[in-house]
C-alpha cells in the first residue's frame, strides 16, 4: 500500500532507482569497478544495521576503501529476530523510508556486505519498496561472495570438473549436514557460530576434520583461516563466520555426458507409455 502523503502526487513522481550495492565481504579492493561507481554517482547510500547507531560492517567495508561517506548517508534497522510482527513492522518502516528518498527522484544505494543476491537483507527490502511503490527500478550489483573469497583465501576449490558444491546456512542443523556430505563433494557451511561444537562432532565422527578449514570475517582486518578445525572447539566465533568441508570419500554416481540421441528402441513416448 503507498504511504498516504505519496497517494495524491504518486502518478506525477519520478522515482529514483533502488541500487543494491555489492561490496565484496571484506577486503574493499574486491568492490567492482561497477559497484565503485555507482558509489560515486551521487546516490544517497543506506546501510543496514540490527540496532540503531550501531556500526555498520558494510560502511566499513566502503570507509576502509577511501571512499568519501555523504554526509546524508543514513542507516536502516533490521532487527535480528523471528518475531513476525516485529519483523514486518520494520520491513514497513525501511521499505517507506526509502521510497520517500526515491520520490525525490535520487537513486539509493544499499550497501551489501558480500553479494547482493546471497543471504541478503538487499532482497527483502527491495520486495518491500516494490509493494509500497511498484514503479520503482531495482538494479543489482553483483559482487564477491563470502564463500568464494574465503576458498581463495584458503587456497581451496569449491568445485573442480564433476564435482557438486553446496551452500546452506547450518542453521539446518546436523542431521541435514550429515546428508548433505553424502550428496556433495563440498559443503559450505554459512553462518556456523550456534552449531559449531555440533558440526565438528559431525566432522570427527565422519573423519572430515582434516579437509575442513574455518574462515572468519574473510577479507577484513580481523580475518581469521584456521585449518585445525578441531581446535575450535568450545570457543565462541563470529556471526560471519563458515566452515569449507570436503568429502572427497563421497561416492558418486554415473554421469551422462555428452548429447547423444536416445535410440529409438529405448524411447517411448508418453502417450504410448500412458496406454500400455
Amino acid at each position: 500500500m503507498t504511504p498516504p502523503h505519496l497517494q495524491a502526487s504518486q502518478p506525477a513522481l519520478r522515482f529514483g532507482r533502488l541500487i543494491g550495492v555489492s561490496l565484496g565481504p571484506g577486503d574493499p579492493d574486491l568492490i567492482t569497478r561497477r559497484g565503485w561507481a555507482a558509489l560515486q554517482s551521487g546516490a544517497r547510500w543506506a546501510y543496514p544495521v540490527k540496532r540503531a547507531e550501531e556500526s555498520s560492517y558494510a560502511l566499513g567495508i566502503a570507509r576502509r576503501g577511501g571512499l568519501e561517506i555523504p554526509a546524508d548517508v543514513a542507516e536502516l534497522v533490521f532487527p535480528m529476530t523471528r518475531d513476525a510482527t516485529a519483523l514486518a513492522k520494520a520491513w514497513t518502516r525501511a521499505a517507506s523510508r526509502t521510497v520517500e528518498w526515491l520520490a525525490s527522484g535520487r537513486d539509493v544505494a544499499f550497501l551489501v556486505e558480500g553479494d547482493a543476491s546471497t543471504y541478503s537483507t538487499f532482497r527483502h527490502l527491495a520486495r518491500a519498496v516494490r509493494e509500497l511503490a511498484p514503479a520503482v527500478t531495482v538494479e543489482t550489483i553483483p559482487g564477491v561472495s563470502s564463500f568464494a573469497a574465503a576458498a581463495a583465501r584458503a587456497d581451496v576449490a569449491l568445485a573442480e570438473e564433476d564435482e557438486t558444491l553446496a551452500i546452506i546456512p547450518a542453521a539446518y542443523g546436523v542431521p541435514v549436514i550429515d546428508h548433505l556430505l553424502d550428496e556433495f563433494d563440498t559443503l559450505v557451511l554459512m553462518k556456523v557460530k550456534p552449531l559449531l561444537d555440533e558440526v565438528l562432532d559431525l566432522l570427527e565422527r565422519r573423519g572430515l576434520i582434516a579437509t575442513s578449514c574455518f574462515i572468519e570475517k574473510v577479507g577484513s582486518p580481523e580475518e581469521r583461516v584456521v585449518r585445525d578445525v578441531a581446535s575450535l572447539r568450545g570457543e565462541k566465533v563470529n556471526y560471519l563466520s563458515l566452515l569449507l568441508v570436503q568429502n572427497p570419500k563421497r561416492v558418486r554416481g554415473e554421469l551422462r555426458r555428452g548429447c547423444r540421441k536416445r535410440s529409438e528402441a529405448s524411447y517411448i513416448p508418453a502417450a504410448a507409455e500412458a496406454a500400455t
